[in-house]
């Protein structure tokens, strides 16, 4: 088939990009690469958004308490970049559930089938947060690239119920083009106090090869961990203007071995001692 006429056939799968025909031009790394300096762009034009939620975390982190972080699937990615990591610290408390994150064995005991039957179980996330003895000064990030998953849109609503402030970080374009696994139809944007886009497409793969029917190479993970770092760079910022600056996990290469040992020990006793508040009235 000509080109012209599978253009004219299916649009879609060229939507995302600014220019449709030098996009299929270019090689499939160029492709790629271009739609993520618009993924850059998109993130970029969320300024506003990004420092309010970088205000609310500090604020909790100033107040003794910590940031719930969670993510269900592969969005477990976000909440290891929060923390911990090189050039993190301390003030976040990382939910991450095994069941439904853990992807490598991909089928048979612990498989990928479980994992995704799972985060659609009504009741879990209340299950998850009886742990915690949660407080109004906290605040919560919950990450679902669809914000269609039972379980996540779950947690936001019980942190708010809570009252707790949740940023939601969604793919915006792919969530609303996915339908709720909710029985309402709510999904996670609905029990959002602030929504931070990551820019990647309906679908999330960014990539059409010549001669593939289906795309590859998602982009919300390069969304979100722009998202998270630029919310972290700005949280460090505000707790330094604070008089509180933050103990910053940091590598030998940069500030020594016995610094970094320094660093990282004191890190992990920051958040062993906000953890423990955490548990007191659970």
């Amino acid at each position: 088939m000509p080109l012209n006429e599978k253009l004219v056939e299916t649009d879609s799968w060229l939507t995302f990009a600014t220019n449709d025909l030098l996009l299929f031009d270019m090689n499939v790394i160029q492709t790629y690469l271009q739609k993520s300096q618009q993924i850059l762009h998109t993130v970029a034009q969320q300024e506003d958004n990004i420092r309010l939620a970088a205000q609310w975390f500090t604020e909790t982190i100033l107040a003794g308490r910590m940031v719930h972080v969670f993510g269900s699937g592969h969005s477990r990615i976000m909440v290891e970049e929060m923390w911990p990591r090189y050039g993190s610290f301390p003030g976040f408390n990382p939910i991450v559930e095994l069941s439904l994150t853990f992807h490598n064995p991909v089928v048979g005991a612990n498989g990928q089938r479980q994992a995704m039957f799972l985060e659609n179980v009504p009741g879990l996330a209340g299950r998850i947060l009886r742990n915690f003895d949660l407080k109004p000064v906290d605040t919560a990030l919950v990450v679902s690239s669809s914000g269609c998953n039972v379980v996540p849109i779950e947690m936001a609503e019980g942190f708010q119920q809570k009252g707790i402030k949740v940023v939601a970080l969604v793919s915006q374009a792919h969530l609303d083009a996915s339908t709720s696994k909710r029985t309402d139809g709510k999904k996670l944007t609905d029990f959002a106090d602030l929504v931070l886009d990551t820019g990647a497409p309906v679908g999330d793969s960014m990539v059409y090869v010549p001669g593939l029917d289906t795309p590859v190479a998602p982009g919300s993970t390069l969304g979100g961990v722009l998202l998270i770092n630029t919310m972290k760079a700005e949280i460090a910022k505000l707790l330094t203007e604070a008089g509180q600056p933050p103990k910053v996990l940091t590598a030998g290469a940069i500030v020594g071995n016995q610094r970094a040992t320094e660093l990282f020990e004191a890190a992990y006793d920051e958040h062993a001692h906000r953890l423990a508040r955490l548990f007191e009235n659970v």
